[in-house]
Parts: C-alpha cells; structure tokens; sequence
C-alpha cells in the first residue's frame, strides 16, 4: 500500500498542458517538436532515471494505459576511489561486499574483474540489485557469491542484519556512491564489524533539457523518481517556473523520506522497495488526480 503525505509546497497548481507525447521510451533529445505536432494523448507520469534504465517502469505502465515521458534527470560517473577498487580487492580480503544499488553492482562488478575476479561472498539490497550479479553468480566459476539480503530493501536493514561470519572482526567493503549517507558504515560498525567505504561512483545533474521537453514534464500529474538526487534534479528544474504542485512516485521509503524533508505535498512510495510497489504508487497518485479532476463541483452558498 503506498503512503500518501499532505505536506505543503510552495507552488500553486500547474496550468493545463498543451504538450503532447507519446510512450516515453521513444522520446529522444531533438525530436521532441516533432512529437508536438502529433495528437497523441500527453504524458501521465515522467518516469526519470538515467538513460537506459526505465525501460522496465514504462512497460509496467504501459499494460496499464499510462502514456510515460523519458526525462532522466541524473548520470553516474566515475568516483574518486573508483581507480582504487581493483587494488583493494587485489591487496585485502573482506568477509563481505557491501551493494546497495544496480549501479554500486555494476561499477563493482568491473572492479572486480579487473582484480582478477578474487573470491567474494556479496550482501544486495534489493531484487533488482541481486539481478546485476545473476550472469556471474550463476556461472561455473563460483568466484562470486550473492549470498544475503535483508528481510526489508533498505540499507539500514542491512545494516542491522548482515550475518557475522566469523567470532573475529568481520571486514566489510562498501562501495558506494559518494552522496551515500553514513547509515550503513555506521550501522555495521556500531555492530563490531570494521568498513572500508569506497565513493566508486556519483551522480550529477544532466544539463541539457530542451525547453518544451521540460513544458512536457511539469503538464504530467505525476512525476516517478527513484533517488534524492533524481528529486532534487527535478525541484531545481520546476524551481525555474512559475508553478508546479503535482504528484510524486517514490521508488522506496528512503526517497519518499527526502521528498518529505523537503517539504513536497503529494508523496507515494510502497512499504517494500521494487518495481512492483513503484507502479502501484503511480497508479494510486494517478488515481487521485483523476478522482479530484473528475470530482463533482460543489457551490457553496
């Protein structure tokens, strides 16, 4: 079930769009003029991680009728000990790898290789996380095993369940993204177990966002994000405008939290972190919208 807060937010509500589009996954930088001139429905929700990662959202949607726009807001690059992983894993042996995050897997996974694949047991959190390391963990070589998650997709639960495997102090590498708060190295070290944070990778804003394109985005009711740096991407974009006061998606309870710290009204996230519970928010924020847009006019006299 998601959660739905009522915090205030400085915006009055948005003009009706007159933009138009089409399935997100066919929007593309430059072309957007040329979905203007076309008279299919506007979008219903932006879906807006980085490239090439929200084909699987806008399918879901897609099976239930709602018209997505592609709009990613964030890009990782390189962080300042993404050189650096290769020799860790090379020089030292950890009890376990810390990966909280498909890309945390994936620039790993890189690192690792380049280490020579070295022996490692690997806690996820998440499904979707897990699924990074299927083609390696499944293969002959044995080399890496995914071998926890938690009970709940959350970092801090990780933190407060990642099983001892030894009665000595238990090593952990962490690498993380640099904007990564503390709550999981401190977590396990409150716990007895010693860290090692590696920042491997970081996000920044993406930049370059046509103008009519952005029109398209704040005329959708509901905006899905999956970070705080994809929300706060998207605040200093709606702060360049006179209003906007729709609906956001959270994929989990951590985004969903930095949407009410920063003080946004119409939040909806799932209790368990996941695509599924991430369609479920969308289409319950859209089903709000829609009932106060339909809703019987009532005079008061």
């Amino acid at each position: 079930m998601a959660f739905s807060s009522s915090l205030a937010f400085p915006f009055p509500s948005p003009p009706s769009g007159t933009f138009q589009t089409r399935s997100a996954g066919r929007l593309r930088t430059g072309a957007t003029e040329r979905f203007l001139e076309r008279s299919s429905p506007p979008p219903d929700v932006v879906v807006t991680r980085e490239r090439g990662k929200n084909a699987k959202l806008i399918a879901a949607l897609e099976k239930h009728n709602i018209q997505s726009l592609e709009l990613p807001l964030i890009k990782h690059v390189d962080g300042p000990d993404t050189d650096r992983l290769p020799e860790v894993l090379s020089n030292d042996k950890f009890d376990w790898i810390a990966i909280t995050s498909p890309e945390a897997a994936a620039v790993f996974l890189r690192g690792w290789k380049a280490a020579g694949s070295p022996k490692v047991r690997v806690a996820v959190v998440g499904a979707g996380t897990a699924r990074v390391f299927d083609e390696v963990s499944q293969s002959d070589d044995q080399s890496l095993e995914v071998a926890f998650s938690p009970s709940k997709a959350m970092g801090k639960v990780l933190a407060s369940e990642l099983p001892r495997v030894s009665e000595s102090t238990c090593k952990v590498l962490y690498p993380a993204s640099a904007k990564a708060s503390r709550e999981i190295q401190e977590g396990l070290s409150d716990r007895g177990f010693h860290v090692t944070r590696l920042n491997t990778y970081t996000t920044v804003p993406v930049e370059d966002i046509e103008p009519l394109t952005l029109k398209l985005a704040i005329s959708a009711p509901v905006v899905a994000v999956a970070s705080p740096s994809a929300l706060k991407a998207w605040l200093k974009l709606v702060s360049k405008v006179d209003c906007w006061n729709n609906y956001i998606a959270c994929i989990g309870e951590t985004t969903g939290s930095a949407a009410k710290k920063l003080g946004l009204k119409s939040i909806y996230y799932p209790t368990t972190p996941g695509l599924e519970g991430w369609v479920e928010s969308v289409l319950e924020a859209l089903r709000v919208h829609r009932q106060l847009k339909e809703g019987p006019n009532v005079e008061h006299g």
